[in-house]
């Protein structure tokens, strides 16, 4: 059986708010082994987003313990953490993240170049062609519909060749079709390198795929 490359247990996370704590997530536990799949669904303001963050290290817990890829999370700085997730990590966020000055090509290269791996151009063109987006390789994200902006964040957080990737709501911005070439996008790597996912989706058919589900309602889980 493989190992687990995300562990949670009994994780909460609470902001200042008028002087008094507001809980958005409370005693959140959860095992994913590699090369498994997780989807997060719930109402929205249910914490999905921000439990994401947290198990990809992009914030710290207020209470409990994350393990990714071995490390615990709660006690490494915020280099430390960023080290992890460089060379663990890909994510896909809602908001897309991509560099404006540089084309759809070089967003995707960017993560290969910076691990130093070879072919970066070859890699990214391919997965720019995976994804439909083979006619748009030099347009810059502003000449970019929002569709194929959340395309090209997908192949980058592919690129890298993590062993986990975060998406919040990657078809969340895609029609019908493009979505189904997505998701089979996302399950086809996730078979054939091993790639953990870890999705937070309102798509029932993209949760229906994963091989574990968890529904958050209120910061807890039901």
């Amino acid at each position: 059986m493989q190992k687990p490359i995300l562990v949670a247990k009994r994780v909460g996370k609470s902001v200042p708010l008028n002087g008094e704590a507001l809980t958005i997530l409370k005693d959140i536990s959860l095992t994913v082994h590699q090369g498994e799949s997780l989807a997060i669904v719930g109402r929205s303001g249910s914490g999905k987003s921000t439990l994401l963050g947290l198990l990809a290290g992009l914030d710290t817990p207020s209470s409990g313990s994350i393990l990714l890829a071995r490390q615990k999370l709660e006690q490494l700085n915020e280099d430390e953490r960023a080290a992890v997730r460089a060379q663990h990590v890909g994510f896909v966020f809602q908001s897309f993240q991509l560099l404006n000055s540089l084309t759809a090509l070089e967003n995707v290269m960017l993560p290969i170049e910076l691990k130093q791996m070879p072919n970066a151009r070859i890699q990214a063109t391919e997965l720019l062609k995976r994804v439909g987006l083979s006619h748009r390789l030099t347009h810059y994200p502003t000449q970019l519909s929002g569709g194929e902006q959340q395309r090209v964040a997908i192949a980058r957080a592919f690129a890298a060749e993590p062993s986990i990737l975060f998406a919040d709501e990657p078809t969340g911005n895609l029609d019908h079709a493009t979505g189904n070439m997505v998701t089979q996008l996302l399950f086809d790597l996730n078979k054939e390198a091993g790639t953990t996912l870890v999705l937070v989706t309102h798509d029932p058919n993209l949760a229906a795929r994963c091989q574990q589900q968890i529904s958050l309602e209120a910061g807890k889980i039901q």
